[in-house]
């Protein structure tokens, strides 16, 4: 039995666990792209090419292969369409309810993951972190970007599929030595410009925290490797998934922050990074997520929670960073506020090397202008997972 979808894109995915069926295909159309995946194959094409005449004729009479054929969502960023199309023609194949479709979209992702670490091509890019009051520059984050040309697939789309395959630490592990050797090779070549306070944010989770390659001084002798003192890194902690003990969790942040290690709280308000969960880890940064800074400044809500975050980190002794600044109006707000550091595209765009972050100038509404001087002028700095 086959299945189809019946949207017009200008490209289609089909996907079958009869891999000799799709080699036969692909020799109807050579023009289209075939995947070898741990669990069947993939061709991605045209919709001229791929079509529901062709797969019925080269499956032949009713005992063929189940296979599915569907139209990939251009609508889609770049780095999800595909396999959001892969997962909906393992479904439509009919063979997803026999086998179990987790079992086959986690093989999927863990043959992904296993191209992603057998290449050396990825980049590291660097956003500023920067002081509201005064427009300095604070620190970098480092974002990690993966270049997987035939593959196309976001850092979001990793570490969901580590998290899901259960590979979650030995991402970090390769994302954090990645950074470092990064880091390292920067300071080697002098390629750090003049008059730059070098101090980065580098991305982890409660997991790999708590792995014994990210005991205390073992992440301290990676650092120092590199060139860098544990003082000049802070550890964000991105949470996808809940701290079932948190215990052992606060005894590594006591541990990594005893040692000169910054330790933050990223995308606070959002997912599991609850009010709860910060004041057990007692972090010395709390990023306030970027769907509260986005319009903030008109949304009374959003700034509430904003001034609950800076109260509640003044009582804790940490400091605040908005994450996703990219209009003057919240830049306004969130200094009036009293949130000391920031990063968003206002402020400047994550760079291949570390720049200085852009100048800006705050420009107050023409309702608030009658009463309130012109703030001083402001450097920027940025991100997107």
């Amino acid at each position: 039995m086959r299945f189809f979808a019946n949207q017009r894109h200008d490209e289609r995915l089909i996907w079958s666990r009869d891999t000799r069926f799709l080699h036969r295909l692909h020799q109807r159309v050579p023009e289209c792209r075939l995947i070898e995946l741990a669990a069947g194959a993939c061709m991605i094409g045209s919709a001229e090419s791929l079509t529901e005449s062709l797969a019925t004729e080269i499956a032949g009479p009713s005992g063929g292969p189940d296979f599915g054929l569907v139209a990939v969502d251009a609508s889609l960023p770049e780095s999800e369409k595909y396999l959001h199309a892969l997962t909906a023609a393992v479904q439509l194949s009919g063979i997803a309810d026999r086998i179990g479709m987790s079992q086959t979209v986690q093989a999927i992702q863990s043959k992904m993951l296993d191209l992603f670490f057998a290449i050396r091509t990825h980049n590291v890019h660097f956003q500023p972190i920067v002081e509201l009051s005064t427009g300095e520059l604070h620190e970098y984050e480092c974002l990690f970007r993966p270049n997987m040309p035939r593959h196309p697939a976001s850092i979001s789309a990793v570490v969901d599929a580590a998290i899901a395959t259960g590979r979650a630490i030995e991402l970090d592990t390769f994302i954090v030595r990645q950074i470092l050797d990064r880091i390292g090779s920067l300071i080697s070549a002098n390629a750090v410009p003049d008059g730059i306070h070098f101090a980065v944010a580098i991305n982890t989770t409660p997991a790999s925290l708590l792995d014994p390659h990210f005991e205390a001084k073992a992440v301290a002798q990676m650092v120092r490797a590199a060139g860098i003192h544990p003082r000049q890194v802070t550890l964000e902690c991105t949470e996808q998934q809940a701290v079932q003990d948190i215990v052992p969790l606060q005894r590594q942040v006591k541990a990594l922050r005893k040692l000169g290690f910054g330790f933050a709280i990223d995308d606070a308000g959002a997912g599991y990074a609850s009010f709860t969960l910060i004041a057990a880890l007692r972090p010395t940064i709390i990023k306030i997520d970027r769907e509260i800074v986005h319009g903030c400044a008109a949304n009374d809500a959003k700034k509430a929670l904003v001034e609950a975050f800076v109260s509640f980190g003044r009582r804790i002794d940490a400091r605040l960073v908005a994450e996703g600044i990219e209009t003057h109006r919240e830049l306004d707000t969130l200094r009036s506020l009293g949130v000391e550091y920031g990063q968003g595209y206002l402020l400047g765009r994550p760079s291949e090397s570390p720049r200085p972050p852009r100048s800006v100038e705050s420009k107050p509404s023409r309702a608030r202008r009658a009463h309130l001087a012109i703030p001083p002028v402001l450097s920027e700095a940025a991100h997107r997972r």
